[in-house]
Parts: C-alpha cells; sequence; structure tokens
C-alpha cells in the first residue's frame, strides 16, 4: 500500500510541469514515505501530455498519469485523482507552481498530531487583489457562516487528506472547494495551515470573477445536501405548510371581514393571493414527495464518474 498520493489537475501547464515534478522529487525522496503522483489531464490543448509521457520515461516508479477525452473542468480532474489513488494520505496540489511542493512535509506534520483533513491558508496571495483576492475573501466568508466550517482560504488547492474523509460522497460543479465541508459532516477534525503561494511564472490563470459567482451558487447545493439530501421533504414539505398557513391566514382574514364588514371576497386582491399561496404550498409538498422518491433511487443506484478517461499510463489497480 501507498503512503502518499499526490494529485495533480493539468490544462496547459507544459511549461510548469517539468519544473514542478523536480520540486515534488526533491522534497518526497528526503522521507520515508512511499509515495505516488497522479498526473490527470484536463483536456489540455498545448503539450501538457507529451511532457507528462517524457517524465514517465524518466520515473514510472511514481509517476501515475489519467487523460481526459476533453475538458471536463478542476472538480472532474480532482475526481478521478482520487479513484485512482492508492496513498492512504492524499495531497492536492496545483500545477501552476503557485503552490509550493516545501510545504508538504508540515501538512504530513499536522496531520500526524490526528487531524484527519489539513488545508492550506494563502495567507499572503499572489494573485490580482480585485479580481481574484477580494472576491475569493468574500465568497470564504459567505462559505464559513452558511456551512459553519470556519477557514479562511476554501480556494487553496493545497490540502492534506486521510483517506477515509473521502469516501461517501461524489464531486461535481466547483464542488471540489467544500470537501472540508462534506468530512466535517462525517466527523473529519479539521485543521488550516498559512502555506506559501508564488506568483505564476509560466501560462495563463484559468480562472477569474466568474469562478465565484459559480462557487456562490455551488453552495446553495452543498447546503441542501448537508441538511435536507437525507430528508428533502423537511425543506419542501416546511415550505409548503407556510405557505399554506398563510394562505390560511389571508382567507380566514377575508371570511372575518365579510361578516364584519360585508366587504365582497372574490373581489379582493388578497383573496387571489391566497388562493396562490395554496397552490403553490400543495405543489412544494408533492415536490418534496418526489425528492424523497429521488433520494431514495439515488442510495440504490450505482455511482457514475463526472468525466471519460481516454487512456490511462503507469495505473494500478487498488488493493
Amino acid at each position: 500500500m501507498t503512503d502518499l498520493s499526490l494529485i495533480v489537475p493539468v490544462y496547459n501547464e507544459e511549461e510548469n510541469l517539468p519544473l514542478l515534478f523536480d520540486a515534488i522529487q526533491q522534497v518526497l525522496r528526503s522521507h520515508e514515505y512511499s509515495w505516488e503522483v497522479i498526473f490527470v489531464d484536463d483536456g489540455s490543448l498545448d503539450k501538457s501530455l507529451s511532457v507528462l509521457e517524457s517524465l514517465l520515461e524518466k520515473d514510472s516508479e511514481h509517476i501515475r498519469i489519467v487523460v481526459f477525452r476533453r475538458n471536463f473542468g478542476q472538480t472532474a480532474a480532482i475526481s478521478a485523482g482520487f479513484d485512482h489513488a492508492q496513498g492512504e494520505i492524499i495531497i492536492l496540489l496545483d500545477a501552476d507552481l503557485q503552490n509550493d511542493p516545501e510545504d508538504i512535509p508540515f501538512l504530513l506534520a499536522k496531520l500526524d498530531e490526528g487531524y484527519d483533513l489539513v488545508s492550506g491558508w494563502r495567507k499572503d496571495r499572489k494573485d490580482n487583489r480585485f479580481t481574484r483576492t477580494i472576491p475569493s475573501n468574500l465568497a470564504n466568508g459567505l462559505i464559513s457562516w452558511v456551512t459553519g466550517v470556519p477557514l479562511h482560504d476554501y480556494g487553496c488547492t493545497l490540502k492534506a487528506y486521510r483517506r477515509e474523509v473521502l469516501k461517501g460522497f461524489r464531486l461535481y460543479g466547483e464542488m471540489h472547494r467544500f470537501i472540508p465541508v462534506f468530512a466535517h459532516s462525517v466527523g473529519a477534525r479539521i485543521t488550516e495551515l498559512p502555506v506559501r503561494h508564488h506568483p505564476r511564472r509560466y501560462g495563463e490563470a484559468k480562472y477569474g470573477l466568474d469562478r465565484t459567482l459559480k462557487v456562490i451558487l455551488d453552495l446553495f447545493t452543498v447546503k441542501f445536501l448537508l441538511d435536507y439530501f437525507h430528508k428533502p421533504m423537511r425543506l419542501f414539505g416546511g415550505a409548503g405548510l407556510v405557505l399554506i398557513s398563510g394562505s390560511g391566514a389571508l382567507l380566514l382574514y377575508l371570511f372575518i371581514r365579510r361578516l364584519l364588514e360585508n366587504v365582497a371576497v372574490l373581489g379582493s386582491p388578497l383573496f387571489q393571493l391566497g388562493v396562490m399561496f395554496f397552490i403553490l404550498g400543495f405543489q412544494s409538498i408533492l415536490m418534496g414527495a418526489i425528492a424523497e422518491l429521488l433520494a431514495r433511487t439515488y442510495h440504490e443506484s450505482q455511482a457514475k464518474t463526472t468525466y471519460t478517461i481516454r487512456k490511462t499510463f503507469n495505473i494500478k489497480s487498488r488493493q
């Protein structure tokens, strides 16, 4: 069994990959861990795959490669890395050299203190302040408030996990940044550690302000999955009961007003509003029932991956 698996999503990083792997080798060869690096080529359009194949020829002991048929996104690449990793400890890092492999031993030391997940914190971030850093800080604050898992930097890829806290959930959309939230929901001990962050040397950043908006939308999904996924009727049914109660209150008010003031019920816009609330409430309860059936179907169905693989290199089947 491998001790340590490093997962590196790759998208158009041909110039960075040799430097990154050299840095990883220098760090890990001085430790007693058995290790592997899984590069997931997420449909790169440059020579990234050729560079990875040349690295594999030089070190087939440690390098594994997964190649997607097209670009599926960072979350899918990380999911594929999880699926093919052999290690008991899994570390994620970016391929752009902004994460520093020299921080890996510090993450591992934190795990040895009894933590299940150590999240990197780019305390001195070297990105554009207005298009990346400030929106990211706002998103991190919102995520921490909504989920109840306070971290300074959900977007930092550099994180270390014990394998057992990654079991039981699939990743979609931009969900990889919410892994600490899912891990917390199963009782994982989580901490964060300030890590170095370097300016990008080669290539261009793949993400901008639009990604922050996608993350905020995914946050609604995460909140639903955490609080209502197993019992969706509590959300839809609760909303339905509130709407029906509001409808009943409006109709009761119109009935009393009819008796005391002889005001027509049907001519009031409140009557239409009350009927609409009743219909919406009834529909919401029905949606809750349907969601309950879908949740049961989900638990009984076979999980499917969010990516398709063109080929793999040097991948071993998990023992």
